[in-house]
């Protein structure tokens, strides 16, 4: 399968075509598996999205991304150390410093199904506000983040981190020049990104 395929929707994790073209952005969600529904609205945010099944498939797709988008010499921003070993044998080099880079390399806490949209804190951005943030995006994630709702995803937080929940929780969800901006509050500060989303099957 080629690299467009799997990029706009080919692999295992196949949406019905006409369940995404007929499905109005303000039409009640249907009753299908999240992982699904997760798919549907984070297209219609204008995200891309590569499903993989394997360490090697993410590792083609990010040699792909590159290729695609001549960022060969481009540094990739990242604030995650550990994010930066697992993927230093990569053709990809990198900075903490987010002026000497055009792309944010990350991980997330969750991938919100309700909405398509992407629950990111402290862990992931310290304290810098997604509008400081380069303008392309490349989030790795695995299918165990995905959950139905922000709220099931800010309940999961508290959860794992108990009295010592992250701050700078946010949500990234504008992929497209035309989205319009949330009223919801986690996206306050946030601006229009060039999104691409690795998500790797775990379960």
């Amino acid at each position: 399968m080629g690299f467009l395929d799997i990029l706009f929707g080919g692999g295992k994790k196949k949406v019905s075509k006409e369940t995404a073209e007929t499905r109005g952005d303000h039409m009640p969600d249907l009753n299908i598996p999240v992982d699904e529904k997760f798919t549907i609205h984070f297209k219609q945010n204008g995200g891309k999205f590569i499903y993989c099944d394997s360490d090697n498939e993410v590792s083609r797709a990010i040699q792909n991304i590159v290729t695609e988008n001549n960022w060969e010499n481009e540094p990739f921003f990242v604030l995650n150390e550990r994010l930066a070993q697992k993927f230093s044998k990569e053709p990809i080099s990198f900075t903490d410093n987010a002026r000497q880079s055009e792309v944010f390399f990350t991980t997330c806490e969750h991938l919100i199904a309700q909405n398509g949209s992407i629950l990111v804190c402290s862990n992931q951005l310290l304290e810098k506000k997604v509008n400081e943030l380069p303008s392309n995006v490349v989030v790795f994630a695995t299918t165990s983040q995905l959950v139905e709702s922000i709220g099931e995803g800010l309940k999961t937080i508290k959860k794992k981190y108990g009295q010592k929940i992250p701050a700078n929780i946010t949500t990234l969800k504008h992929f497209k020049a035309t989205a319009e901006n949330s009223d919801d509050f986690l996206t306050y500060g946030s601006s229009t990104k060039n999104l691409y989303l690795l998500l790797l099957e775990d379960l």
